[in-house]
């Protein structure tokens, strides 16, 4: 059977445009053709060139190798280059807004989220905690240049980024989502923290307290969260109804974190890569593959959202001792 290969890319740029946007418009604009000449091309009555081909790929970020199936053992991701991130506090949030703006597009959006250390988008619950694992990221990570001679600073996030850290975590939460933990969550964090606190590298020493603090609340809600399996924003009252969270403990490590989405029209999967940043990918094989090893871990792990007040208790207890635990040695230092 021949395939259509045009046809099926159209529906990956389709997938990539807001329902209210005309793809003709589109493709004229990319294409610098007329809109009678980029409509022929969506029906197909004429062929993409090999310049409007290479003018696609390149403005939406679709691997014509994968499209054709040239390698079949080759999976094409798409990532942003840390020359062109924007590690601001700002251009972080928008890059994870216009992709669950897109997800929240779609109908019947769910997510499995495997969790390596720390939750991200939950961590937005608290502004002093994200602001610092940017900073700790381009500075010490990444050995930013910018960031070579400066400390951490207490700030207080501008209204825009607050704005912006609500509107994430309002599309996050409307999504069902099952999630992951292993007994590493926020381990790695902590040590971050008390390592900038030994190296001086806090302007105000007494800010790396604070964050611990920050950090006690962050488990906290979490706890509430899971207790009761829905999503909600910190210090709001959780909904009625929706929001759905489900929380799996892995006893042992999760190795990678992983996002993998699906609604009735896509699926996808992001990677972590570079550390906070992702790698994406459309690719059915690859996604499908990744799906049902995250599935064989839920099925391995135990649910501790809504049932197993035990142990759901015993791990968030665990979690606050070793908080607990950093933040003291930080105040001996102190005195």
């Amino acid at each position: 059977m021949q395939i259509d290969y045009q046809a099926q890319l159209i529906e990956l740029i389709k997938l990539q445009l807001p329902k209210d946007e005309s793809i003709g418009n589109v493709l004229s604009e990319v294409l610098s053709i007329s809109p009678d000449a980029a409509y022929r091309r969506f029906r197909g009555d004429t062929p993409f060139t090999i310049n409007e081909l290479q003018k696609i790929s390149k403005h939406f970020g679709i691997s014509l190798d994968s499209l054709f199936d040239i390698k079949k053992n080759s999976v094409a991701f798409d990532f942003q280059p840390l020359s062109n991130y924007d590690f601001t506090m700002e251009g972080y949030l928008e890059g994870i807004l216009k992709g669950l703006k897109f997800l929240k597009s779609q109908p019947n959006p769910e997510l499995i989220i495997s969790i390596n250390n720390t939750p991200l988008i939950q961590l937005l619950n608290f502004p002093h905690l994200i602001r610092f694992k940017l900073f700790f990221w381009a500075k010490t990570h990444l050995q930013i240049e910018a960031y070579a001679k400066i400390q951490f600073v207490r700030e207080k996030p501008t209204e825009k980024v607050f704005l912006l850290g609500r509107e994430v975590l309002q599309h996050y939460n409307s999504i069902p989502s099952r999630e992951l933990f292993d007994p590493e969550l926020l381990r790695g964090f902590i040590r971050e923290i008390q390592y900038y606190f030994s190296a001086q590298h806090f302007e105000d020493p007494n800010y790396a307290i604070y964050l611990m603090d920050q950090l006690l609340e962050f488990v906290n809600h979490l706890k509430e969260q899971t207790t009761i399996g829905k999503k909600f924003i910190y210090a709001t009252q959780p909904p009625a109804d929706g929001n759905k969270f489900e929380v799996y403990h892995n006893e042992v490590l999760n190795g990678i974190s992983s996002t993998y989405y699906k609604t009735d029209e896509t699926k996808g999967l992001y990677i972590a890569h570079n550390l906070l940043n992702t790698l994406h990918t459309n690719d059915e094989l690859y996604v499908n593959e990744s799906a049902d090893v995250l599935e064989k871990q839920l099925a391995n792990a135990s649910l501790i959202s809504l049932t197993n007040e035990k142990e759901r208790n015993s791990y968030f207890k665990q979690l606050e001792n070793a908080i607990e635990k950093a933040k003291k040695q930080m105040e001996l230092e102190l005195e």
